[in-house]
């Protein structure tokens, strides 16, 4: 008789098996409550009486990661099973903020968490409070990285981020008397709960050493070789089940350290290879004003280009046998000039590598590269000196060479004789220091370059890169930025996120141009109390982080007028400073009948280096001093500096804005996307006509967007002839604001300290023509002043904007990418339960 099987042996034969699929996790609020339990209590060896909220976020994120695991399985076997073509987005910056709330909407959880933690008796809003904004990015082009991985996996496109793990962020900043201080941003010091360390994809990058050739073949030797460790984030759609992969390689030296050295007691020789590995990940963006600066962010790009480009061949190695279609299956689209290293990096993979002859490498290199400028600053362009790149990069030096060479020989010949378009056109300027023109390079390698606003765009054709375009006019295209509605509206808003629901359904958070819809409200009554009643709360909620950083008092009745993002001089932060100076003077000398009370609030780093940027910030805490501690001012005008600016602020500050300053000088600044951000949350824009400000003002119309200043053009022409000094004793209250500033008002205990600022206002050669757009400046002011008073009228210009932001998605942008650059088609994943897990 056969011997029956007890039930006790049964959980120990499907054991046997590990790599048996586990049932699905629930989604309901008791499943996530016993995991976010299970974890705390055996994960992390908690108590329930344990008084820090890190541990309640770690566990909770450890439970919602686990949700995303299954659908990042499902969705990696889907890519794998149907070889699709995929693009790779290379960024040197990935500014993600905070993780948990995002990961927690796009699962569609939201109810269900906040019902279990309502259970357990504990304040969810304090957890989400725990977590640190991820240190990955510094301003907009890694915000702009952020909400393009957003939208390929809420479009469930086949797209992988490529960056870097940086130990430390940009900076955290705080004033001291009136100054930036940099403090270290050691966001991983806690750990990061939502990424999975891959060593089995580790990648060794090479640095300096020489090249040989033998026997007709050529070897990149003697080299100092680091290792580049890959850590995983999983990006997940909006509700779709399709949860996509940024990659972030971390720098590992070769040997943690010297056995020999150390025991002879050379403790710090000892280590000093893995310091220096360590540091290429250690800082996003260190100071490149020195030369080891300049090194190791050159380091930086190369590392980062390096080992993404070498995961990439080695994944497709493991399901193909050859190359043949190589070019037909990938796409590399490069964010800004950061990564275009790749080009030549991808030919020296493809050669020295692979075995490829130059022509079949160049073919598959610039049939696959895609490059994406982010600026019109020259400055900005990256151009590193070829002595660097010898002593680094010797023999990416060597072929950057032959692209030139045979670059320059097809510019010659469309163009014989014109030696002065070759010395412009050259990826190497030559001079007393030859520098590679990195931004060269990225457009001779790339099949698509493209600009990110239209004015943007036209302004590379006809100024920056005009010879390229004449050379490859279809080549270039436009691309304007946008912005995710998943973070910046239905995450950071939750009181609009469900007045909109309730008035046009939920379907404008995959499809945002459904909120044109609104419009048609706009000058409802009812609907317009109900959308002030969500403002006031959120003027309440800035009000109080306003109060908390910044020790100020704002007041909700005021208008709530805003500039945060890069301190920047082309982003004009000083003619806000001056419009200040302006009204302070206003109410000092009686003039205050029929006044609209102000809170202007200006917040964003400076470069560490970048001297005039900081000494501005010193200027606007000044005034701001000054103001706030002026009895006879009052409740009439508030000034406040928020310092660290960041993701997590943003979220607040954005919905509780009035008005939204977009005011850098005309043809400077590439698209924006704060513009973008407060437009969707209801803000009323004060702008110039730069950036993607004209297409909202498309979009919106004069009627509701408060324009001022010179066009680009205008600038242009006025350069020849700028006298500012004339202008300034032109206008009275121009005048007034500067013999403030020159007496010394705002700072009587250091004199002298902003004759910089003084002299940059008046002087002939200003780029920013701060002086010239004053007069424009102060104008519209006045009218969103008066316009403010009028809370109807207004109300209906709030309601306008976020109906017409339907524009501005990343959605839309990442559609267009997808459509001209990288031709994708969208992959549905099975669900979870459909794949029995």
């Amino acid at each position: 008789m056969q011997k029956k099987e007890s039930s006790s042996t049964k959980p120990l034969k499907q054991a046997c098996n590990p790599l048996a699929p586990l049932p699905p996790l629930g989604m309901d609020a008791d499943a996530i409550s016993y995991d976010f339990r299970r974890y705390f209590a055996h994960t992390l060896g908690r108590v329930d009486h344990c008084k820090s909220s890190h541990y309640p976020y770690k566990a909770l994120a450890l439970a919602i990661r686990d949700r995303l695991i299954e659908r990042w399985k499902m969705t990696r076997t889907t890519y794998e099973k149907d070889d699709c073509k995929r693009t790779f987005y290379l960024s040197l910056e990935f500014l993600m903020g905070r993780t948990l709330s995002n990961a927690i909407l796009n699962l569609d959880v939201s109810e269900e968490v906040s019902q279990a933690f309502m259970d357990l008796g504990i304040n969810l809003d304090d957890i989400r409070e725990s977590e640190p904004d991820a240190g990955l990015g510094n301003g907009g082009l890694g915000r702009l990285a952020a909400c393009f991985l957003d939208s390929c996996a809420t479009l469930q496109l086949p797209v992988r981020g490529y960056g870097l793990r940086y130990e430390y962020g940009m900076f955290r900043q705080h004033i001291a008397n009136g100054q930036q201080i940099e403090d270290p941003d050691h966001w991983l010091r806690d750990g990061n709960p939502w990424e999975l360390e891959r060593p089995e994809y580790t990648q060794r990058i090479r640095f300096c050493g020489h090249t040989e050739h033998i026997n007709g073949s050529l070897r990149w030797v003697d080299t100092q070789d680091v290792l580049a460790v890959p850590y995983d984030l999983p990006i997940p759609g909006y509700r779709n089940g399709t949860v996509n992969t940024l990659r972030l390689w971390k720098a590992a030296a070769t040997d943690e350290f010297n056995l020999e050295e150390f025991n002879a007691g050379s403790y710090t020789e000892a280590v000093e290879a893995k310091n220096d590995a360590e540091h290429i990940t250690m800082v996003l963006y260190p100071n490149d004003a020195s030369e080891n600066g300049k090194e190791l962010r050159l380091r930086q790009q190369y590392f980062l280009a390096s080992a993404s480009l070498k995961d990439v061949i080695r994944e497709w190695k493991e399901s193909h046998s050859d190359f043949d279609n190589f070019a037909d299956k990938n796409c590399f689209q490069l964010n800004d000039t950061h990564p275009s290293i790749s080009i030549a990096e991808l030919m020296r993979q493809l050669m020295d590598e692979q075995g490829f002859s130059w022509d079949k490498a160049w073919h598959v290199t610039s049939s696959t590269m895609a490059y994406t400028n982010h600026t019109l600053l020259p400055e900005a362009l990256e151009r590193w000196p070829v002595k660097l790149f010898k002593c680094l990069l010797p023999r990416l030096l060597e072929i950057i060479y032959e692209i030139n060479a045979r670059f320059l020989g097809q510019v010659a010949s469309r163009w014989p004789g014109d030696t002065d378009r070759l010395r412009r056109m050259s990826i190497i300027e030559e001079g007393e220091v030859p520098m590679v023109r990195m931004a060269y390079l990225a457009i001779v390698g790339s099949f698509s370059i493209n600009g990110v606003a239209a004015l943007h765009t036209e302004l590379l054709k006809q100024g920056l890169f005009q010879d390229f375009f004449e050379f490859w006019p279809e080549r270039f295209n436009n691309k304007t930025n946008g912005v995710t509605p998943r973070r910046w509206l239905a995450a950071s808003n939750p009181s609009l996120r469900k007045l909109i629901d309730e008035t046009v359904g939920n379907g404008w958070i995959s499809d945002l141009p459904a909120l044109e819809k609104l419009a048609s409200l706009a000058d409802n009554s009812a609907f317009q109390r109900k959308w002030q009643k969500v403002k006031t709360e959120n003027k309440l909620r800035l009000a109080k982080l306003v109060k908390d950083d910044c020790n100020v008092q704002f007041d909700t009745d005021a208008l709530f007028d805003v500039q945060v993002k890069r301190i920047h001089e082309y982003k004009r932060q000083l003619l806000n400073i001056l419009h200040v100076i302006h009204l302070y003077n206003r109410i000092k000398v009686g003039d205050t009948e029929n006044w609209t009370k102000r809170c202007v609030l200006i917040g964003g780093k400076a470069a560490p280096g970048y001297q005039m940027a900081k000494l501005i910030i010193k200027l606007i805490n000044s005034v701001a001093r000054v103001v706030n501690n002026d009895r006879q001012v009052g409740h009439l005008l508030k000034v406040a500096f928020l310092p660290n600016y960041r993701v997590t602020a943003m979220e607040v500050i954005a919905p509780g804005t009035d008005l939204s300053e977009q005011i850098s000088t005309a043809g400077k600044e590439a698209s924006g996307t704060g513009n973008m951000k407060f437009m969707m949350n209801g803000a009323v824009t004060i702008g110039t006509l730069d950036g993607a400000n004209i297409e909202i003002l498309e979009e919106v119309g004069e009627a509701n967007f408060f324009l001022f200043g010179l066009t680009s053009e205008e600038v242009e022409a006025m350069r020849a002839h700028y006298m500012p000094n004339s202008i300034i004793e032109q206008d009275s209250d121009l005048k007034r604001v500067m013999q403030l500033l020159e007496s010394g008002y705002f700072n009587q205990f250091e004199p002298g300290i902003f004759d910089p600022i003084i002299e940059s206002i008046r002087n002939p050669y200003d780029p920013w023509m701060t002086a010239a757009d004053f007069r424009g400046y102060l104008d519209s002011q006045e009218q969103a002043a008066m316009a403010y008073q009028d809370q109807k009228h207004w109300t209906r210009m709030s309601i306008f904007n976020s109906a017409k932001s339907g524009r501005f998605s990343t959605d839309r942008t990442i559609q267009e990418y997808n459509h001209d650059v990288w031709k994708l088609k969208p992959v549905v994943a099975p669900s979870v339960n459909e794949s029995g897990q």
